[in-house]
């Protein structure tokens, strides 16, 4: 049992989760301190609202950890594969635009309607991940540049068609109509809540996510090729491919991601989500990153995130009730953030100094145990004092 113990507490796996609990007991401290700066009769109730208040409004928590835990998915995703895709934001309006569209401007029969709507966010996503990816496999372009300015493609692109077209866009109220009924998602039926079966689709994908990169060869060479490049081109596989294949798949992933927040059902009868073309950059694109990193890039890892960092959301919008600005949540999240940056090094720079403290210990040990006076070994010398043939010889001069 023991040995099993060892196992597990060596594995990459509790590093993982052991650091990711570092980072956020950081950040939730950090928390704490700038509410007793700011009120400190306040600071032990605002606190305890930080912590449980997000109980009271579960439904919410799962209704906004969805899209953020798709693209955690495509960061992650991409991660795994060596490469960094900054470029969430911008597949995840892409697909929100496509799903959109087939919304509005397509009249399919209702019970398959929102399905479409569904896949069309997944191919408008496919398509602003394959353009990054393509430049990355052919052409040798940094993926981090080509995604970045995909991002502002995307969202001005996006902005642009939504407001010429009138169907989609009620110039009045500066934001796009409501949805048909039929083009909306199922609903999970929490009430006051906007949560749907779009969560569940999540989770799946995490699942199968997880399954392919862990347990199919192409998941092994996606791995091996995010390790060492050159070493898997040399095995025999191709890099190129990988590459761009990689960046559909992430981009499909935020692409859904969009989809499943414009596609979400309203609480109030008759309405819909809403999209307002103000040139604002989709910020469930970057808060994705936070979620990559804190659930070190493993898809059932950020399903966790995911829900913690909506769930810290939730929370943080009942701390005014304190006297506290919203922003303070912010700062949580940004501490927690930048510490899971680096949460692995973290997580493996504390075994290393128990193991440090354990080793020089037991070299103090050692030595202690070491007699004052070892024996003396046979080819040592006698002192001339207590060598009896030389007392012997002294005497008879």
């Amino acid at each position: 049992m023991q040995l099993d113990i060892k196992k597990i507490t060596k594995s990459n796996g509790f590093s993982a989760f052991t650091s990711a609990l570092l980072a956020i007991g950081l950040g939730l401290v950090c928390g704490f301190l700038v509410m007793l700066g700011a009120s400190p009769e306040n600071s032990l109730y605002g606190f305890q609202t930080l912590l449980f208040g997000g109980m009271t409004r579960l439904g919410d928590v799962v209704y906004y950890a969805t899209p953020i835990i798709m693209t955690g998915l495509a960061v992650g995703f991409a991660f795994k594969m060596g490469l960094f895709n900054i470029g969430a934001s911008g597949q995840y309006t892409m697909g929100m635009f496509f799903a959109m569209y087939v919304g509005f401007m397509f009249k399919p029969p209702e019970s398959i309607h929102w399905l479409l709507c569904m896949l069309a966010g997944l191919v408008g996503g496919i398509l602003w991940g394959f353009i990054p990816g393509f430049f990355k496999a052919l052409l040798n372009v940094n993926e981090v540049i080509t995604s970045i300015m995909f991002n502002y493609i995307g969202m001005y692109l996006v902005d642009m068609l939504i407001t010429k077209n009138s169907t989609m866009y009620i110039s009045i109220k500066a934001r796009t109509a409501y949805l048909p009924a039929s083009a909306q998602m199922p609903s999970l039926g929490i009430r006051n809540s906007g949560a749907n079966i779009s969560f569940i689709i999540a989770l799946l994908i995490a699942v199968i996510l997880f399954i392919v990169l862990e347990m199919t060869i192409f998941g092994y060479e996606l791995k091996a090729t995010g390790y060492n490049k050159h070493a898997s081109i040399y095995a025999g596989m191709n890099g190129k491919r990988n590459i761009i294949l990689t960046m559909m798949i992430a981009g499909g992933l935020a692409g859904l991601g969009g989809a499943f927040y414009i596609l979400s059902p309203s609480t109030i009868p008759g309405a819909s989500m809403t999209y307002e073309p103000i040139n604002v950059i989709a910020s469930n694109g970057f808060t994705g990153i936070a979620v990559a990193l804190l659930g070190s890039s493993n898809p059932l890892g950020i399903i966790f995130s995911g829900l913690f960092i909506s769930y810290i959301q939730r929370s943080g919008s009942l701390v005014e009730l304190y006297g506290y600005k919203p922003e303070i949540i912010d700062i949580v999240i940004a501490v927690i953030i930048y510490f899971s940056a680096f949460a692995r090094l973290m997580g493996m720079a504390i075994p290393r100094l128990f193991k440090g403290k354990k080793s020089r210990h037991s070299e103090s040990h050692d030595d202690a145990s070491e007699p004052d006076n070892p024996p003396e070994g046979p080819g040592e010398e006698i002192p001339a004092s207590d060598n009896p043939a030389v007392e012997a010889s002294g005497k008879g001069a």
